[in-house]
């Protein structure tokens, strides 16, 4: 049986595939449990320290498989349970150490956005398309849209998506904030990579820490978001990287001022 999500772990880097092209990759129940327990599997492996997020076939995801869920007999609480365990897994990679890229391509529909929000940052593909469709079929959001798709793009742009039929292209979805660059079909798995070898490259551990510390701080109170950081630079400082890279710092600023 092909596995409906794919994960390879190399060289400090996670890639996680959607795996169920012929379903524009929509999440049915095996997949959801899936997804879960990669999100665990990722997050806890201290070797990695950077995740790409992709998908196989036309489209990034077209959210919840309904047509499997509407036919398998399960009623409204196995969905519930279903939506839990999804939630875990995003809720896992949302307030992990482990910065992800996403790269999006074709469709990305209902919950496909709130999978694709648990990315830090989202490549998309030029002519990726970006649209709601819960009320069309007659359900609400999950999947985390309600709070990561306001938090991207504003509320009022969530709640045009959520209460228009309303489809935007890359171009719109890069001026509205929901992804962060916009590259041709064919150099988007390229540069979802680089983005991630930039990662690795640097000092992958505060670049997760910093992902962590703003992911989580829009549910925390200020103060608690302040005590957060001073314990984290205060970790990073003891680092061998951290001591590395600031001696470096300093040398090259002492340098600089020698040559004025």
């Amino acid at each position: 049986m092909t596995e409906s999500i794919l994960l390879s772990v190399e060289g400090g880097l996670a890639r996680v595939t959607f795996n169920r092209p012929a379903y524009l990759n929509a999440m049915d129940f095996e997949m959801g449990g899936r997804w879960r327990d990669i999100a665990h599997q990722v997050t806890a492996d201290p070797s990695v320290r950077a995740v790409i997020l992709d998908a196989a076939g036309p489209a990034f995801c077209a959210g919840g498989d309904v047509v499997a869920m509407g036919t398998s007999g399960a009623g409204g609480s196995a969905v519930t349970e279903a939506a839990h365990v999804i939630h875990d897994g995003i809720r896992t990679f949302v307030e992990s150490d482990k910065p992800i890229v996403a790269a999006v391509q074709g469709a990305v529909a209902g919950g496909g956005l709130g999978l694709m929000l648990a990315a830090d940052y989202i490549v998309a593909g030029e002519k990726a398309k970006f649209v709601s469709k819960y009320a069309n079929i007659g359900l609400t959001p999950d999947l985390g849209v309600s709070t990561l798709l306001a938090g991207a793009v504003g509320e009022r742009r969530a709640l045009r998506l959520l209460l228009q039929d309303t489809t935007i292209d890359a171009a719109t979805a890069l001026d509205w904030g929901l992804v962060a660059e916009v590259v041709a079909q064919d150099a988007l798995a390229a540069r979802a990579e680089e983005v991630a070898r930039f990662w690795l490259a640097g000092a992958a551990g505060a670049f997760g820490q910093a992902k962590r510390l703003v992911r989580t701080g829009a549910g925390r109170s200020f103060a608690d978001n302040l005590d957060d950081e001073a314990r984290t630079i205060g970790a990073a400082f003891d680092t061998d990287d951290s001591k590395a890279r600031v001696a470096a710092f300093a040398a090259a600023s002492r340098k600089s001022k020698e040559q004025r």
